[in-house]
C-alpha cells in the first residue's frame, strides 16, 4: 500500500484514487479567497478531499462539503476527512453534480472545483483516470450551470484551468451571471508558457485583479511568492 502524503496538519491517502494529488489542487487550496469567512463551502469533484482539507485548515467555515462521483475516491475522501482534525466539519456525498443540485436546496458563500480537463480523448489505458481528467465527466457548462444554483448571492466560485480554456470558459461563466474579478496565470518556471489560469467568480461585475504567479525559479527552487502560498501546508517549505 502507498504512502499517505504528509502535510504539515493532515495526510492524504490517494492509493484509492485516479487523479493524485498535484500542484493545481494545492494552488486551488491555498489560493481561494476565504477573506469574507464563508460559513460553508463546497469542493466540486473531490478527488482525494486535499481541496476541502486545505480549506478546513485555513478557515472557521462550518459546513465543508464535498461531492464525488467516482466510488474509490469517494471512499478515499470519507477516510481522508475522518481521520483529519475537522471530522466533525467535513462531509462527502457520493454524487454527480446534476443529482446534487436537484436534491439539495442549501447555498453556499465559496464554491471550489479543480475539474477535469482533457477535452481532447487521451487514454491512457487506465479507464478511472481518463475519466478523472477528461471534461466530458463533467463538462464546463455543467459545472458552471450548477455553480450559478448553489452560490450564494454575494458568493465566490474559484477553479483552476488551463491557460488555452481561459477565455472561452470566462465567456461561458458570464451567461450564467458569473464574472471573473480575479485572475492568476500561473507558469512552471521564467522561461516556460503560462499553463494554468486560477480564476475566481462571483455574481458581481467587478474591477479585475490580474495577477501571475512562477511556480518555481529553476528545478527544485521555489519562488518567494509559491512558497508564502503554500508554506502553512508542505512540510518542507
Amino acid at each position: 500500500m502507498s504512502k499517505p502524503f504528509q502535510f504539515k496538519q493532515f495526510s492524504v491517502d490517494q492509493d484509492q484514487c485516479a487523479m493524485k494529488i498535484g500542484t493545481d489542487g494545492v494552488l486551488l487550496g491555498a489560493w481561494s479567497n476565504i477573506n469574507k469567512r464563508p460559513f460553508a463551502i463546497l469542493d466540486i469533484g473531490s478527488g482525494t478531499g486535499l481541496i476541502a482539507l486545505m480549506l478546513a485548515q485555513r478557515s472557521d467555515a462550518e459546513m465543508i462539503d464535498a461531492i464525488e462521483i467516482d466510488g474509490n475516491a469517494y471512499e478515499q475522501s470519507v477516510e481522508n476527512f475522518e481521520r483529519s482534525p475537522w471530522a466533525d466539519r467535513l462531509y462527502c456525498y457520493h454524487a454527480g453534480l446534476d443529482e446534487f443540485v436537484d436534491e439539495l436546496d442549501e447555498k453556499y458563500d465559496l464554491i471550489v472545483s479543480n475539474p477535469p480537463f482533457y477535452s481532447e480523448e487521451m487514454p491512457s489505458g487506465n479507464e478511472a483516470r481518463d475519466i478523472a481528467r477528461q471534461n466530458s465527466a463533467l463538462p464546463f457548462d455543467e459545472l458552471l450551470d450548477g455553480v450559478s444554483k448553489l452560490l450564494e448571492d454575494e458568493g465566490i466560485f474559484s477553479t483552476i484551468i488551463p491557460f488555452k480554456e481561459e477565455e472561452a470558459f470566462i465567456k461561458m461563466a458570464s451567461s450564467f451571471n458569473l464574472f471573473a474579478n480575479r485572475i492568476t496565470r500561473v507558469k512552471g518556471n521564467p522561461t516556460t508558457e503560462t499553463k494554468r489560469s486560477l480564476l475566481e467568480f462571483s455574481f458581481s461585475e467587478n474591477s479585475m485583479d490580474l495577477g501571475e504567479l512562477t511556480i518555481e525559479e529553476e528545478r527544485h527552487h521555489y519562488t518567494q511568492e509559491y512558497t508564502e502560498l503554500t508554506k502553512e501546508f508542505y512540510l518542507k517549505m
